[in-house]
């Protein structure tokens, strides 16, 4: 009896004792961190996106206009009239118009006979008002119209050819032209523009200067050989109330 329970106690103890010796080895065990399984991270490459390449379309060519030059105008009946004005000067105003222009003396005129180059030239109207041409000789072109002029030569040709055709062309224009003294701002010559006006005329030559006598402005004009003073209102002209007046060739305008 008393060795059963000696041997009882016995084992007890050593089961106390090794619960005592492995409880810290279980709790050392715990204590020691678990490596995780490692996670390969992915790393996703972004696909990249075709690009499509841009064709740029090809400008197109520009256009290119050719200009037709002018068919020359036929000849009809006795007479074909191409009056060209040329002028270099800063006052001029257009193209005078070949139907109403009035040749004058010291303008240089064209003149062409068909198939006659012997009879064709550039002949200045000389300050008589005539001018001068084989077979035919002097005579007037002052005061006529180009037409006019081309059916008067033709006329006269009649007599030495077989259906002639004329034509008339004005060069230069040096008989259009009135004058300016006294005090304005460019003293001289100013080409005359159709209905012309002396107002317009002081403008062109740069405008009174400051010691003009606007009151006494006058207009020299030649009628019937005869020179005649004509009194011009600067002041009513400024206003709108003296436009009726109009130069003639020739005139000359006199600022006192």
């Amino acid at each position: 009896m008393n060795e059963s329970t000696s041997s009882l106690r016995r084992t007890k103890m050593e089961t106390i004792q090794m619960k005592r010796f492995c409880s810290p080895l279980i709790l050392m065990l715990l204590s020691i961190p678990v490596p995780g399984i490692a996670q390969a991270t992915q790393k996703t490459t972004p696909t990249p996106t075709p690009t499509t390449p841009q064709t740029t379309a090809p400008a197109p060519a520009p256009a290119t206009t050719t200009a037709k030059p002018a068919s020359p105008t036929a000849a009809t009946g006795t007479s074909t009239v191409t009056s060209t004005t040329y002028t270099t000067s800063a006052n001029y105003a257009g193209p005078m118009d070949a139907a109403r222009y009035i040749i004058g003396p010291e303008d240089s005129l064209q003149v062409t006979v068909w198939k006659e180059p012997t009879l064709s030239g550039n002949f200045p109207v000389r300050p008589d008002g005539m001018i001068s041409l084989v077979l035919v000789g002097d005579l007037p072109a002052a005061g006529l119209t180009p037409m006019a002029l081309s059916n008067d030569i033709t006329q006269r040709l009649k007599k030495y050819i077989q259906d002639p055709v004329v034509t008339v062309a004005v060069l230069g224009v040096n008989s259009q032209r009135i004058f300016l003294v006294g005090e304005v701002g460019k003293v001289g010559p100013v080409m005359l523009t159709p209905g012309m006006t002396p107002l317009q005329a002081i403008v062109s030559a740069g405008g009174l200067s400051q010691f003009a006598n606007a009151k006494r402005i006058y207009i020299l004009r030649m009628v019937a050989g005869k020179q005649q003073k004509i009194p011009f209102n600067y002041k009513q002209a400024l206003k709108g109330e003296n436009t009726g007046m109009t130069l003639l060739p020739g005139d000359t305008i006199v600022v006192p």
